[in-house]
């Protein structure tokens, strides 16, 4: 669930500025407009599989909103946000369109606070389980196709999308449990405040929301993230070595 606070004039600028650094090396590198292309059916599958988290676990909490809505779906036309796409595609981090659900409709068996935490949490959940999958097929592909399949182009180009795959869900998966407004960490780690800090943080949201393009323009946010997205990386790929190695 990604739904900015901000003027959306503001968010426009910002991906115009990304994508139009990021069409410079495109342009220039046909290295990189394969590995552009390459990264498209990772896209759909991490935005379609995280947006359809967030519907299912509101669902199983008792709340119908995102059903009645079509979003209990894999259907990529169904949760893909254009503008988010290319985000991912271009800029490092994306978003699909925002999972409509309804606290007071959640069991009570937990307070609503905790639901939209277990909510918020699903998509990324979701994310690094996709990963954990793809990595599982790719070796178990390494392992048991032959050599000439391997070697041959089609065995590479799957081998390629399978890797994308992977590297975009572990991607998004952290990226969006940044606990930063409007990012899932933001409601996952609600629970865990203290009311005043809670307050401050529901009250300041904008701000955050500024903080969080502030964070990316600059790139400090790749800075901060990337060794915790290749330390995950290197575990999900020690796991499908240590299984199917």
């Amino acid at each position: 669930m990604f739904n900015f606070s901000l003027d959306k004039r503001v968010v426009y600028v910002v991906i115009a500025i990304m994508v139009l650094s990021r069409l410079t090396t495109y342009i220039t590198n046909p290295e990189a407009i394969f590995n552009l292309l390459a990264a498209i059916p990772g896209v759909l599958i991490a935005i379609t599989f995280h947006e359809f988290a967030h519907g299912l676990a509101a669902y199983k909490l008792g709340d119908n909103t995102a059903k009645n809505e079509g979003r209990l779906s894999l259907n990529p036309f169904a949760h893909l946000d254009p503008i988010g796409s290319l985000m991912l595609l271009f800029a490092g981090f994306g978003w699909g369109k925002p999972v409509h659900v309804n606290p007071r409709n959640y069991t009570r068996k937990m307070s609503m606070e905790k639901g939209e935490a277990i909510v918020s949490a699903a998509g990324p959940i979701m994310n690094l389980l996709l990963a954990i999958i793809f990595t599982l097929i790719y070796y178990a592909i390494f392992r048991f196709a032959d050599a000439q399949f391997l070697e041959s182009t089609v065995g590479t180009i799957i081998m390629l999308l399978i890797a994308a795959t992977i590297s975009t869900n572990i991607g998004l998966g952290i990226f969006n449990l940044i606990p930063l407004p409007p990012l899932d960490g933001s409601k996952i780690i609600m629970p865990f405040l203290p009311y005043k800090a809670k307050q401050w943080f529901i009250n300041n949201e904008q701000l955050f929301s500024l903080i969080f393009v502030a964070l990316w323009i600059t790139g400090i946010a790749g800075r901060i993230i990337s060794p915790v997205i290749n330390w995950v990386t290197a575990g999900v790929l020690s796991l499908g070595q240590l299984i199917l190695g």
